[in-house]
């Protein structure tokens, strides 16, 4: 080992260890540090002096490069954290962006540096940012996952380097990529993960074109560098996000304070109606309301198109093009000028109501007019609800006087309770359609028999009605109508009665059950009619034949006539039917000249109508006139 003292008269030989503490400490280039074993060798050091003096030199050499390592290591950190202060300071993310790759040029010296980012939706990366390029398909490159090496660095998050990428096999080569690396010229490839967490957002890369090898720390350096970078990227991302959000938020404050006195009219207007119809207010009410808040006419029908309600319009039709649009967007349609918007309950339709008069509605109109229909709801299913309970008992009491179940003695007091009198004249109607539900039918009944004071119900397979009537023939044909309008198709009816009291409503029921028979049979669909409309066959099915009630409905005008001007009408009829009508056999047995025979059937058209003569009439009169000589006189 070189000594550190000599003699007295001898000093440090020149180029000895002091002279490498003095490279050391001016941070001498590394060809220096030969200098001082030359010097040695030259003023005639010994062999162990020289010896000693190169060791000496490799240690100095290695503590050189370490504190060339460590100097580099503090200029990159020092540029790393200028470069975290740089893009902290950015708000743009594109300012961003261009501030990464240029970063990543400086500190690495590269001659292309850029970023990818990943396209979630389209499960690829693509080029975002270039610094020191040239060509444009390179530019504008995508490249899917695991593909080249920027889509293997995106798809496993992991960095890769080549020293030269065309002659590169470890990567997946695709024209699109290897065509615009070599119009750039590429060679030297580095590419790190920009990383947030576990999730890749792109990737950063580092170029060279000519071949060469990427040391440890530039890989380092620049995965430092991307670590920032993500961050930043993330930062001024959520930073626009959060720029646009206020500018909604503006936006949705803004329209919320133009529409905060539409949306207060129109709670006020959805509590006032709600109010109406919990204090007992029926569908008048609530179109009469809808009509004045909305300045228009307002109409309001049931789920089968009848209609409830009307205020300030004339008569209209529910659209079903337009409720069904209604009922399918939840929101009022226009059609023709009128507004419509359908009555719902969950899926189920309830009704619909109309407005007119008002062509075009402002959203907050259309608001409101939305909202008059869930009250419109409301009163259905709560006036359906009442309705279906009376329904129910009215069926029932029905059911049981029909059937004669149950106590005779209480029909009475249920029946006063429900408002109807069992103690006047009944009539029963008993009611068909081909064409639409048995339902549908029964609750028409129900209606018609609410409007009367009467009772409606199914029973067995039949729609019954028992309304206060003196005359069921009379009643039936307005009946049969009204029902026939309620459905919307041909109803046909039979009647029978009146009877007083419970105890003839079975009967009776049987009775309208053969008359409605009878009138199907005879194709008498959508009419209405007692047992003494169908004339000799109303006696062929009734069980107790009204001989006189018959005569009555048929030759009643001819025998009042005879009796309040003394005339020979019926006689006359006797003679014409039996002398085959003939009109001079009939003046012979007669005794009158041919033209009163003439004059006498003139007369008959008149009171019983021009049809008297056809071959039904005929049957029916011929019937009753021999019924008439059989029957006493009363």
């Amino acid at each position: 080992m070189l000594p550190t003292t000599r003699g007295k008269d001898h000093a440090d030989p020149p180029g000895g260890p002091r002279a490498l503490l003095d490279l050391l400490d001016r941070g001498a280039p590394a060809e220096e540090f030969a200098r001082p074993a030359a010097r040695a060798r030259e003023a005639g050091a010994t062999a162990a002096e020289l010896a000693a003096l190169g060791e000496a030199t490799e240690v100095a050499l290695r503590v050189h490069r370490t504190l060339g390592a460590h100097r580099r290591r503090e200029a990159e950190l020092t540029a790393l954290f200028d470069t975290a202060s740089d893009l902290a300071a950015l708000r743009d993310p594109d300012a961003v962006l261009r501030a990464i790759v240029r970063r990543a040029k400086l500190l690495l010296g590269t001659d292309v540096t850029y970023l990818s980012l990943n396209d979630e939706s389209a499960g690829d990366t693509y080029m975002r940012v270039t610094d020191g390029s040239v060509a444009a398909a390179f530019q504008q490159l995508r490249l899917g996952m695991g593909e080249g090496l920027g889509g293997l660095v995106a798809q496993t998050a992991r960095p890769y380097v080549t020293g030269d990428y065309q002659q590169d096999p470890r990567f997946h080569h695709t024209d699109a990529i290897d065509g615009a690396v070599l119009q750039e010229g590429l060679r030297a490839i580095l590419g790190v993960p920009l990383r947030l967490g576990a999730r890749v957002i792109g990737v950063l890369y580092a170029a060279d074109r000519a071949a060469r090898e990427f040391a440890t720390e530039e890989i380092v350096l620049l995965s430092s560098l991307a670590d920032h970078a993500a961050i930043a990227i993330d930062g001024a991302r959520l930073l626009e996000e959060t720029r646009a959000a206020l500018v909604d938020l503006n936006a949705a404050n803004e329209t919320i304070r133009a529409h905060s006195s539409a949306m207060r009219r129109a709670e006020q207007a959805h509590d006032q109606l709600t109010d109406l119809v919990l204090r007992g207010g029926d569908a008048g009410d609530v179109a009469d309301g809808i009509a004045a808040l909305l300045d228009g006419g307002a109409l309001i029908h049931d789920a089968d198109g009848v209609e409830l309600a009307r205020t300030a319009t004339d008569p209209l039709a529910p659209p079903a093009q337009a409720v069904a649009a209604s009922r399918a967007s939840g929101r009022a349609v226009p059609q023709d000028g009128t507004w419509v918007c359908a009555v719902l309950a969950g899926p189920e339709l309830l009704g619909s109501i109309a407005l007119t008069g008002r062509a075009e509605l402002a959203e907050s109109d259309r608001r409101l007019f939305e909202r008059a229909s869930v009250v419109t709801a409301l009163l259905l299913l709560l006036r359906r609800s009442v309705a279906e309970t009376e329904d129910r008992v009215r069926g029932e009491l029905l059911g049981d006087l029909l059937s004669t179940t149950g106590d005779p003695s209480g029909f009475a007091g249920r029946a006063r309770r429900l408002g109807i009198s069992l103690e006047g004249p009944l009539a029963v109607f008993v009611a068909h359609s081909e064409s639409v539900p048995r339902r549908r039918l029964l609750a028409a009944a129900h209606r018609t028999a609410r409007a009367h004071s009467g009772l409606a119900g199914a029973h067995h397979d039949d729609v019954v009605l028992v309304t206060p009537a003196r005359s069921p023939g009379a009643a039936v044909h307005p009946l049969a109508a009204e029902l026939g309008q309620a459905v919307g198709a041909p109803v046909t009816v039979g009647a029978a009665g009146p009877v007083t009291g419970p105890g003839g409503l079975p009967a009776a029921h049987a009775e309208a059950l053969r008359c409605l028979s009878a009138l199907r049979a005879l194709g008498h669909t959508g009419r209405g009619a007692a047992l003494t409309d169908l004339g000799f066959v109303g006696l062929l099915i009734g069980e107790q034949a009204d001989l006189g009630g018959y005569v009555r409905a048929t030759l009643g005008p001819l025998i009042d006539y005879d009796a309040e001007r003394g005339t020979d009408l019926v006689r006359t009829l006797e003679a014409y039917f039996g002398k085959d009508r003939s009109l001079t056999k009939a003046k012979t047995a007669l005794h009158v000249h041919v033209n009163t025979v003439v004059q006498r059937l003139e007369r008959v058209a008149r009171l019983l109508g021009d049809d008297w003569n056809t071959p039904a009439r005929t049957l029916e009169i011929q019937l009753a006139l021999r019924l008439h000589r059989l029957t006493p006189p009363g």
